[in-house]
């Protein structure tokens, strides 16, 4: 069988045991030529650091180990393409670090053609969070800059919505196949990303999520970018990981600071520790980057409806609403970012707890509180 550079790209990036690393050093060997590898012997192949017997044997028998034809397949029915590090495609800055991926499953038509800022965070949001990622993601993508995050619930969504809201630009690189959506909620917002933006993946179609992918896909996320802003993030989150590759790849790190009494904000705080940049406006990235006005990405006009969206979002409801006494009794309760229990309200605002019941009900109908899985309740907006 006579392969393209393309195919034989292809087949190298999804054998199983080969990584990033060691398909560099294998291209460095043979010229850059993946064709070349996957016709060399064992013995040749072995003579390259970090190459075995195991997985010189997995090149030598690749066509055991990768089925090429049910791959393009499965590509020309999803609309995908393999990008690799020649193509105009492949993120540029992706090109610098030290373990790039040899390439990347597309599927969308934007090229990224501007500056690329990561915006990430955890899954166990709260609505503070949200609330901050997604107005993050709107100035910087109406700024004219690229968002980039991993597609995961919380804060790396509410990313993605914010540069779509004001009609953006934002990339998400997923730590699966590109064929399989996780979570699956997030449906929808991969193909308004694919059809706006677009979506990467470095792994073979069907590939499941671990802890292992994930933690490849940060590397990626952090590597396109110029610049790495964490929103929430607990000590041993996966946000964490990405703030160290960012730092390991000389990319700004930037932390939104919380609540002290968060274990959300744990994170952010540590990395202020560290030296990471605090940021509590988009300023606070701009200045960072050192972008002066004439060397700034092309601004994007507002896009119509932006009132509506911040008003579906939460902001400014709070002032929108007609409150009863008793409801605004209970929202003084909310002030500062505080997250009181119903007891703690009853405490503050001197009325019985079976009484507070409805209030907190009317208010949350209303969409100004939420409650939260622990029991206590957090405003909105």
């Amino acid at each position: 069988m006579s392969l393209t550079e393309q195919q034989a790209f292809l087949v190298l990036n999804g054998l199983p045991g080969v990584g990033p690393v060691s398909c560099t050093r294998l291209l460095a060997e043979f010229g850059g030529d993946p064709r070349a590898i996957l016709s060399a012997g064992a013995q040749q192949l072995e003579r390259v650091k970090g190459v075995g017997p195991a997985m010189s044997a997995g090149i030598v028998n690749w066509r055991e180990n990768f089925n090429l034809a049910r791959e393009e397949d499965r590509m020309a029915k999803s609309g995908a393409v393999f990008v690799t590090k020649s193509d105009a495609r492949y993120p540029r800055l992706l090109r610098e670090i030290y373990d790039p991926p040899i390439g990347l499953y597309q599927k969308g038509e934007y090229i990224i053609d501007r500056p690329c800022v990561a915006i990430v965070g955890t899954r166990h949001t709260t609505l503070y969070g949200q609330a901050t990622a997604k107005k993050m993601a709107s100035e910087l993508a109406r700024l004219g800059f690229c968002i980039v995050s991993g597609l995961a619930r919380g804060i790396d969504t509410a990313a993605h919505e914010g540069a779509l809201l004001v009609g953006g630009k934002t990339a998400a690189v997923l730590g699966t196949g590109i064929d399989i959506i996780y979570p699956p909620e997030n449906l929808d917002i991969y193909r308004r990303i694919e059809a706006e933006g677009a979506v990467f993946s470095e792994f073979p179609f069907g590939r499941r999520a671990d802890r292992q992918s994930f933690a490849m896909r940060n590397r990626i996320v952090a590597g396109m970018c110029e610049g790495v802003i964490v929103v929430e993030s607990d000590k041993a989150g996966g946000s964490m990981i990405t703030a160290k590759f960012a730092g390991e790849q000389g990319r700004q790190v930037f932390a939104v600071p919380g609540r002290i009494d968060q274990p959300s904000s744990a994170g952010c705080h540590q990395l202020i520790r560290d030296g990471a940049t605090l940021v509590t406006c988009v300023d606070d990235v701009l200045s960072e980057l050192n972008y002066l006005e004439g060397l700034r990405p092309r601004t994007i006009p507002p896009k119509a409806g932006d009132a509506a969206g911040a008003a579906s979002a939460g902001v400014g409801v709070a002032e929108l609403a007609k409150l009863s006494a008793d409801e605004a009794a209970v929202m003084a309760c909310f002030a500062g970012g505080a997250m009181p229990t119903i007891d703690a309200i009853a405490s503050q605002t001197k009325k019985p707890v079976s009484a507070l019941s409805a209030t907190l009900m009317m208010l949350e109908l209303k969409r100004l509180i939420v409650k939260r899985a622990d029991g206590s309740f957090e405003a909105r907006g």
